[in-house]
């Protein structure tokens, strides 16, 4: 069998695909077209892809064998590797008949109607550092409608499964990123991560979720939802290609003034080094009642690992944990507000078919009414009444003080005496829930960000990984656990994490 054609024990990681097309044991274009073939095979069953990118993938995949016959090999860190990535990232046009590689074209819809058609001018930052890298873009990822959502069941254009039990939510906002990943299509995706939409999707699908530190990845081209808490950041089936990939996409950027100007470290070097004198702190706030009990043995499981690793447990308290969805339901909306007025039906963007007498108050309300989903209705509504007059002070800057008291709470768990590497706390209160379940109740669906939406609040980075599996009403589901990590000390998030996974 040659390289062209995938043989039956082709690599699957990330990490090995690379290697093997950087070594010409693989072609770029088998690996492609075997992850194509996996995408269109699924995809009617999971609703994890709103776009694939058949032409177009191939044609890069041709670009990056061609540059390693070339004898580029050294300068593709990436090369071969099939990536999909969620329609709130901007991909630019195809620009193949110009001599252009690395356009890649398509519509960003976001989820929503309102951008059904949109084609972005440009391309997002952290999506061209991947193409740069040379991996592969298969194709855009199902999502909740502007990333508003805890389950994928948001989305304008159908809901997404989860691979583990087609009736039940993947999570979300990035939950087409992780059923992508979660069902081997792809050994990575892009998720972006607002108050947890990358690490849970990826608790209740068994994969690895980094939401890294605010500013450490530019979010130049990320479509805003909440322009102070978004992150963009990877799903994987393991720490080692999370890693990998966020060594491509971190670091500053000249096109967003928010990604911080600092030295993007080497985040795979050392991976596998254990975090000497480990020292772990466990939330008392983790310990909920609320708490399924796989949940909780999940928990205790990741624990008693540690400590058999010669980790130090210690317990902490984090009181103001208990009051972050009330402060994230209130600053997130707010900054939506804000964002989404630029949806206005005349710029860009679905216009309301009206006729040309129509008042352009008529313009703007139709268009939005019929373009947004009522999810994203809600929340708007939400951020416009905590930033009227009469309700700013009672309501958002009393949100903006708890944020700073919770950043400094977890500073404090930071430094000494306490002097924590990590938090360990559940990333979910619960399983993967059935699709349908909670999509009547909103406060319901709030709360499954209980344990997420704290570390978006501090700009904190955090990463969930899978602890166990449980089997619930005849599914055989994951169980996740979240690890939280100092300001830019993504390294030592990973490496703790890494000492997790390899026991």
């Amino acid at each position: 069998m040659t390289a062209d054609q995938p043989t039956p024990d082709q690599p699957s990681t990330a990490v090995e695909i690379a290697r093997a097309v950087r070594g010409k044991q693989l072609k770029a274009t088998a690996v492609t077209a075997a992850a194509l073939e996996r995408a269109k095979a699924q995809n009617p069953a999971l609703n994890a892809f709103l776009h694939l990118f058949q032409d177009r993938a191939m044609s890069a995949a041709a670009a990056v064998d061609s540059r390693i016959e070339s004898g580029e090999a050294d300068s593709l860190p990436l090369a071969g590797v099939p990536i999909a990535i969620k329609d709130n990232i901007c991909l630019g046009p195809d620009l193949r008949e110009k001599g252009d590689s690395r356009g890649y074209g398509g519509p960003t819809t976001c989820g929503s109607r309102i951008l059904e058609h949109y084609h972005a001018p440009f391309t997002a930052t952290a999506a061209q550092r991947l193409i740069d890298a040379g991996a592969i873009l298969i194709g855009k990822t199902n999502m909740d409608e502007f990333a508003m959502g805890s389950s994928t069941e948001h989305s304008a254009f159908g809901p997404t499964r989860n691979p583990h039990d087609h009736s039940r939510v993947p999570g979300g906002s990035s939950g087409g990123s992780a059923a992508a990943v979660a069902a081997g299509i792809t050994p990575v995706a892009l998720g972006s991560d607002t108050g947890g939409s990358i690490r849970q999707p990826a608790a209740f699908c068994g994969l690895v979720g980094v939401k890294p530190t605010y500013g450490r990845i530019s979010r130049y081209g990320l479509v805003a939802y909440a322009s102070s808490l978004d992150q963009i950041g990877p799903l994987a089936a393991n720490v080692t290609d999370a890693a990998a990939i966020l060594d491509i996409i971190c670091g500053d950027d000249p096109l967003d003034s928010t990604a911080a100007p600092r030295f993007a470290p080497d985040l795979t070097s050392g991976l596998d080094k254990p975090v000497e004198n480990l020292v772990i702190g466990v939330p008392l706030q983790a310990r909920s009642d609320a708490n399924h009990p796989a949940v909780a043995a999940a928990l205790d499981a990741a624990i008693e690992k540690y400590k058999a690793m010669g980790a130090e447990i210690i317990d902490i308290d984090l009181p103001l944990l208990d009051h972050a969805v009330a402060a994230y339901y209130i600053v997130a909306p707010a900054e939506a507000s804000s964002n989404l007025a630029r949806y206005d039906g005349i710029r860009y963007g679905r216009r309301a078919e009206l006729s040309n007498k129509a008042a352009l108050a008529d313009v703007y309300t139709r268009s939005r009414a019929e373009g947004f989903g009522k999810e994203v209705q809600r929340r708007i509504m939400l951020g416009t009444h905590v930033l009227s007059s009469g309700y700013y002070d009672a309501y958002y800057n009393t949100a903006l003080q708890v944020r700073a008291k919770l950043l400094a709470e977890f500073t404090a768990a930071f430094e000494p005496p306490a002097a924590c590497h990590a938090i360990l706390m559940p990333a979910t209160p619960g399983p993967a829930f059935r699709i349908g379940e909670k999509t009547t109740d909103p406060l319901a669906m709030y709360l499954e960000d209980i344990y997420t939406v704290a570390v978006n609040l501090a700009g904190l980075p955090a990463l969930t990984m899978p602890a166990s599996t449980a089997d619930i009403d005849g599914a055989k589901l994951p169980i996740g656990v979240q690890l939280i990590g100092r300001p830019f000390e993504e390294s030592t998030l990973l490496r703790t994490a890494r000492m997790l996974e390899m026991v």
